[in-house]
C-alpha cells in the first residue's frame, strides 16, 4: 500500500524536476552560454537520480514477475524523463543555431 502511495509522489517529483531543468535551459535570462549550459546539466543530473529513484519504485511496486516489467526502461518515470531530455536537447541545439546564425528582426534605422 505504501508504494501505491509513493508512486504518484514519486513521479510529481520527476516531473517537477524536469520542469525546473527546462526552466533553467530556456527561461532564465542568463549572460553566458557555457553558465546556461553547466546549470542545466546540474539540473538534468538531479532529475536523472530522481527518475531512476522513481522507476525504482514502479519497478518494484508491478504486480506480475515478468521480465519485461524488471527492466527499468520500461517504468513511466525513467520513460518520461528519457523524452523529456531528448527534447530538450533538440530544443537547446535548435535556439543555439537559430541564436548564432539567423537574424529574427529587421534594422529599420537605415
Amino acid at each position: 500500500m505504501l508504494t501505491e502511495v509513493a508512486k504518484p509522489i514519486a513521479l510529481l517529483l520527476c516531473m517537477l524536476s524536469l520542469c525546473a531543468v527546462f526552466q533553467t535551459a530556456f527561461l532564465v535570462p542568463a549572460s553566458d552560454l557555457h553558465q546556461t549550459i553547466l546549470d542545466s546539466l546540474e539540473l538534468l543530473l538531479m532529475a536523472a537520480g530522481i527518475s531512476l529513484i522513481s522507476g525504482l519504485i514502479f519497478r518494484e511496486s508491478a504486480e506480475e514477475p515478468s521480465a519485461d516489467s524488471k527492466r527499468l526502461m520500461t517504468t513511466l518515470p525513467v520513460q518520461v524523463f528519457c523524452w523529456a531530455a531528448t527534447t530538450m536537447l533538440l530544443l537547446f541545439v535548435c535556439c543555439w543555431y537559430l541564436e548564432s546564425h539567423c537574424i529574427f528582426y529587421r534594422d529599420i534605422r537605415y
